[in-house]
């Protein structure tokens, strides 16, 4: 099998990893990829993710088995209706499905209609429904823009000062919804499904760090590091939110007549009240992937046929070991970020891995950064705190000016 990864950061080279060590897969390509990808033997292909005919011609020509989408962007453009239309086999959610990410308004009535736990929430449309619900409003509460915003669209603000200076930055109209949502207290797990029209199985379970900064402050940005397995979210904890909100997500999912194909992220917190749904994501996360496909024992590449063909699932087999990934990111990210900082020959052995997003090579062919979170640190271990340990002496033993990261990833799990 020849097979296709639309995309080119963490995500992509983490998918890419796993697919490469498929027995069923022979060759794996990228597009349009990065070049860190050529050092693990995936083949990258200079078509933007975005420019869908001209992916669908490749797949065509290269006689491409099937298609792993990464991005939400593509999703939500309708790049598997458009693929679907050529009789091409692509794994993800089709347009309409993907407005479980694309428009939060659009999750949240899906969510209500088949009673899914989340926070109340009002959307607005205009300047005089944000006035009528800031006349009410307790704080601290939840701003969210509607669309897709890379991870950046959610502010929690503290008094009515903030969420003013917040909604100066938003236009609000019919087109661009903004969303009031009440704010919940507890901690956040990743939940990742891959499903078909036939079954679905649940990946490990994650946890993400938003944040920019250690101990939880500043700014959301894409995520800063991940870890799995995740100790705190224990076996009673895990089966509640399969009853109250995976399976009900699925049935609502194949009610609705959705064409899905592919992973679901439910983002969940676990407050006082049980488990709510924060966000759905339709796509495998950035940096939760790096962590969670290491730990799948099966054949990935057979996992994703079975998906792609609507055959019944095979059930997960998981590794216990741990999996930390704390991400390098460029100095000044995620606003003016700085690039081209040389990065060094990772000599990490058994103890770690690194998966490479926004990379390019300088004249002598070397990797450089090229964005706002370059890498992943990915420390294994027998347990997380081992694996945060060689996730931190990687980083220690490899330092790369104008580059920062936390500090802090996977203390929840170490500190429990």
């Amino acid at each position: 099998m020849k097979v296709l990864v639309i995309g080119s950061g963490g995500r992509e080279f983490a998918i890419c990893r796993k697919l490469k060590a498929s027995a069923l897969i022979d060759e794996v390509y990228c597009a349009p990829g990065n070049p860190g990808m050529e050092r693990i033997g995936v083949h990258s292909v200079g078509i933007q993710e975005n420019n869908f005919e001209a992916l669908a011609a490749f797949a065509s020509q290269y006689a491409i088995t099937w298609t792993m989408v990464g991005p939400e962007d593509a999703l939500a453009d309708g790049i598997v209706d458009y693929f679907t239309s050529n009789g091409l086999k692509i794994i993800g959610p089709d347009k309409q499905a993907a407005q479980l990410e694309s428009s939060k308004d659009f999750a949240l009535n899906f969510m209500q209609k088949f009673h899914i736990p989340t926070a109340q929430h009002q959307t607005c449309t205009s300047m005089e429904e944000v006035d009528a619900v800031l006349a009410q409003t307790s704080y601290p509460t939840v701003i969210k823009e509607d669309g897709l915003a890379g991870g950046k669209g959610v502010f929690i603000v503290e008094n009515q000062k903030e969420a003013l200076k917040v909604l100066a930055t938003l236009k609000v109209s019919p087109q661009t919804p903004v969303i009031f949502e009440e704010y919940l207290d507890g901690p956040e797990y990743s939940i990742f499904v891959l499903l078909n029209q036939k079954s679905f199985q649940i990946l490990p379970v994650a946890q993400d760090h938003k944040k920019i900064f250690d101990h939880d402050r500043g700014p959301n940005t894409g995520g800063m590091g991940a870890y799995s397995p995740v100790p705190q979210f224990d076996q009673a904890a895990f089966d509640r939110t399969v009853k109250e909100i995976v399976e009900p997500t699925i049935n609502g999912i194949h009610t609705m007549g959705f064409n899905y194909t592919g992973i679901i992220y439910i983002g969940i917190m676990m407050t006082a009240n049980g488990p709510k749904v924060i966000e759905y994501n339709v796509r495998l996360g950035d940096p939760e992937t790096q962590v969670v496909l290491p730990r799948i024992k099966n054949d990935f590449g057979k996992l994703l046929t079975e998906c792609v063909d609507q055959e019944v699932l095979d059930p997960i087999e998981v590794d216990p070991q741990a999996y930390v990934n704390v991400v390098l990111a460029a100095k000044g990210y995620p606003q003016n970020y700085v690039k081209g900082q040389l990065l060094p020959n990772f000599e990490i052995q058994s103890r770690g891995m690194i998966d490479y997003a926004n990379v390019a090579v300088d004249d002598q062919e070397r990797l450089i950064g090229n964005g706002g979170r370059i890498l992943s640190v990915i420390g294994i271990g027998d347990s997380i705190r081992e694996a945060q340990a060689n996730a931190y002496e990687i980083l220690s033993n490899h330092p790369v000016s104008q580059t920062y990261y936390r500090h802090d990833i996977a203390n929840r799990a170490v500190q429990k």
